[in-house]
């Protein structure tokens, strides 16, 4: 199976929190920012951060922001739980 056919699949297995990490690294938030947006502590969004470089096959933030727009453009992904405190990055 070709590796984008298998990446485009294990978007499928992210949950609704790991997607909305993946969409505020995507629009450049940090951990800390990540977190006070969630509600969570920084080191609980390493933590997604390990999960979902490991499920989607990606290695860095840099990797992950190019998978989501890539998928986001496809329309491939199923939205994301809204988070606590939406603020629009500056």
């Amino acid at each position: 199976m070709p590796i984008r056919k298998r990446r485009f699949e294990r978007a499928g297995k992210l949950s609704q929190r790991q997607r909305r990490v993946v969409e505020l690294v995507a629009q450049g938030l940090k951990n800390r920012e990540i977190a006070t947006d969630l509600g969570i502590g920084a080191h609980v969004v390493r933590n997604y951060l390990s999960a979902i470089y490991d499920k989607i096959g990606v290695s860095n933030r840099v990797e992950l922001a190019l998978w989501y727009e890539a998928r986001r453009h496809e329309g491939s992904l199923p939205p994301a739980a809204p988070s606590l405190n939406s603020h629009p990055r500056k």
